[in-house]
């Protein structure tokens, strides 16, 4: 059987949007007026507690230029490592 290598850590899809915001000088209060959101929502969708759904990631296509599907495949990448190292903290212990 082949082994596949697996990253030890895969960021959240909030850091690549952080760095965005930090590289146009905006805040995610302007982030959330932008995409006609509330703060609090934008706030869980950077800090890992919201799932960038594929509405979401069609209105960040629109404020950021950058593909609606860079951002659905950041968010199933982690998600996915999410639950890989999940079954391997329960197959171990």
């Amino acid at each position: 059987m082949e082994r596949k290598l697996k990253p030890a850590w895969v960021p959240p899809p909030g850091r690549t949007i952080r760095k965005e915001l930090a590289a146009r000088g905006w805040t995610q209060r302007s982030l959330a007026e932008r995409m006609r959101r509330p703060e609090q929502k934008i706030s869980e969708i950077i800090g890992g507690k919201r799932r960038i759904t594929e509405e979401t990631a069609l209105e960040l296509e629109e404020v950021f230029g950058i593909d609606a599907g860079f951002w659905l495949n950041l968010e199933a990448n982690y998600r996915l490592h999410l639950v890989r190292e999940a079954r391997m903290k329960r197959k171990a212990g």
